[in-house]
């Protein structure tokens, strides 16, 4: 259980940059195929990255697009089977056992974003057992932002992409609008598998405004295909 805070003090805000991204549709099970601009599941996967604490959690506001999209594609080398935890149990077990990757090997498409740039805006949602103050958590988060200094590496969808994160400059959001459709909002891992949650988004003169819970879908996939957000 948590309780919301939008209304009461100022978002955060950080911007974050790279050479490359993807932000893999989950829908699109074989290859990856980014959205057109940072999913707020990616942006929260990377605030955590940052400043982690169990005693609170990241509302996505808004993500501002400070370059315009441009996109690349390649192909990639990857393994056509997932290790099963009954495959890991026997390797701990058994030295001899071993991942064929020549025969499990396959070329795959990819289509990502280069050149990418955004301001991303979040409040802290304290949780029930937070011993805290929401001040004291927003002002850790601004020292290590200031310092550069994280928990992990922040990524851009997924971890080959890494991501350099700032203060927030008076660099303005491109000029642009477009309708993007259905787009990932959350994954909740709390069930016995994961579970999407979408939501409608668009992007106004460069802004995509994220709403505070997404929607289930009927008939959505069920499980994560690779990839934070």
């Amino acid at each position: 259980m948590t309780t919301p805070n939008r209304g009461g003090p100022p978002p955060l805000a950080v911007e974050v940059t790279g050479p490359y991204a993807c932000f893999t549709r989950p829908e699109l099970k074989t290859e990856r195929f980014s959205y057109p601009v940072m999913t707020p599941s990616a942006a929260k996967g990377l605030l955590e990255a940052i400043f982690w604490k169990p005693e609170f959690t990241y509302l996505i506001e808004r993500i501002e697009v400070l370059s315009p999209i441009a996109w690349f594609s390649v192909r990639r080398n990857e393994v056509d089977e997932i290790t099963s935890t009954d495959w890991v149990r026997r390797a701990m077990a058994d030295p001899a056992v071993r991942f064929d990757a020549e025969t499990k090997r396959d070329q795959r498409n990819m289509v990502g974003l280069r050149d990418v740039a955004y301001r991303v805006f979040a409040h802290i949602r304290l949780r029930e057992h937070a011993d805290a103050p929401q001040a004291k958590y927003r002002d850790q988060f601004r020292r290590r932002v200031e310092r550069g200094a994280c928990f992990s590496q922040p990524f851009l969808g997924t971890r080959e992409f890494s991501a350099s994160f700032s203060a927030p400059t008076a660099r303005r959001p491109i000029q642009a609008s477009e309708d993007f459709g259905m787009m990932l909002h959350s994954i909740d891992y709390s069930g016995p598998r994961e579970t999407y949650r979408w939501f409608h988004a668009r992007m106004d003169n460069g802004v995509m405004q994220v709403p505070e819970q997404g929607a289930e879908l009927p008939g959505a996939p069920t499980a994560r295909t690779g990839g934070r957000g």
